[in-house]
């Protein structure tokens, strides 16, 4: 279960439904460690604003600004805001969290015997598969910054995460799931 989530949008008026406008305010959330879209109640009165991180976990009381998790909603149901603030906010969180997304080039394995999990990564191909695995042999990655210094063919090794991330919230007909819950 998500502890906190990112806003993506504020709807203030609700969203538009068949019979018109629910006058009930929503905000349209994106989960900080299994990346889940969320639909969010506000309490009332609560200041929020796109970016902001809010605490949405099962202690009542911790939570300042979300009175509720409504549901969970598909990249389909994001607004075009917060369809366009998505990249964004998944680069932040994956600058965050950068110890788990190193260690993931640290501990990926095979898939199979014909694929690897680090090439499902956008832009990693098999020579820069094996330059990983050949250095991690040698000693763990201990940064993003490491990894781009031993491994000459990355470059941005958090756009390449972040990307995948979206392409799974994007539901691209993706068959393994890395890094968003099911």
């Amino acid at each position: 279960m998500e502890e906190y989530a990112y806003i993506l949008d504020y709807l203030p008026q609700g969203r538009a439904d068949e019979k018109g406008y629910r006058k009930t305010p929503v905000a349209l959330a994106l989960g900080e460690t299994e990346f889940k879209l969320l639909e969010l109640v506000p309490k009332p009165d609560a200041g929020i604003n796109v970016g902001d991180r809010v605490y949405i976990g099962k202690d009542a009381e911790k939570r300042d600004k979300i009175a509720a998790v409504r549901r969970r909603i598909s990249y389909k149901e994001l607004t075009s805001a917060a369809a366009n603030e998505l990249p964004y906010i998944i680069e932040d969180i994956v600058k965050q969290r950068e110890k788990f997304f190193v260690d993931f080039f640290n501990r990926a394995e095979p898939i199979n015997t014909r694929m690897h999990t680090l090439e499902l990564l956008p832009g990693l191909g098999n020579k820069t598969m094996w330059n990983i695995l050949e250095e991690r042999k040698k000693r763990p990655f201990e940064s993003f910054e490491d990894l781009v210094q031993r491994i000459k063919t990355i470059h941005n090794p958090q756009k390449m995460i972040a990307s995948r991330i979206l392409q799974e919230l994007e539901e691209r007909n993706e068959k393994y799931k890395l890094f968003v819950a099911r």
